[in-house]
């Protein structure tokens, strides 16, 4: 199991953190990819996992696939994840800055198109971050496996 018990990023200063968030549901190739492309921008990858509910609320009543707790133990097992913090349901931007200000990155990185692009844009810049968008590699969503697996 990687270092993190939900204590909110490896204290060790000198590190570069950087941060990437989502579901995370259906692992896929552009899942594995955004998050090595994430990992050279800095020592220690930190993702925020959102919670069960917050997934049925963006995704619908049939998501997520797996429970939090799984996909918090299929990202744990990919190699170049250093921490992954299980979100407990959150509503609101202060809420992700706040989360945003305890973790402290020097980097918030995104996939390209992210509908939250703005906010995370403005939480860096409050906390002296970079924000870097990944492009999207052109591969199906999880969404889109879902559905042609039969499971939406």
């Amino acid at each position: 199991m990687k270092q993190s018990q939900n204590k909110y990023v490896n204290n060790d200063r000198e590190k570069r953190r950087v941060l990437v968030g989502g579901c995370f549901d259906l692992l896929h190739y552009g899942h594995i990819q955004f998050l090595e492309e994430a990992k050279k921008m800095g020592d220690w990858l930190v993702v925020a996992l959102e919670s069960d509910e917050n997934v049925r609320r963006m995704k619908g009543e049939s998501r997520p696939i797996h429970t939090q707790e799984q996909r918090k133990s299929m990202l744990e097992a990919i190699s170049c994840v250093d921490e992954v913090i299980a979100l407990p349901p959150i509503q609101g931007h202060q809420k992700y800055y706040n989360l945003v200000s305890r973790v402290h990155p020097q980097v918030i990185a995104v996939t390209q198109g992210d509908p939250k692009e703005t906010n995370k844009r403005e939480q860096a810049e409050k906390i002296g971050a970079t924000l870097v968008v990944i492009p999207k590699i052109p591969t199906p969503s999880t969404s889109q496996l879902a559905k042609l697996l039969g499971l939406e």
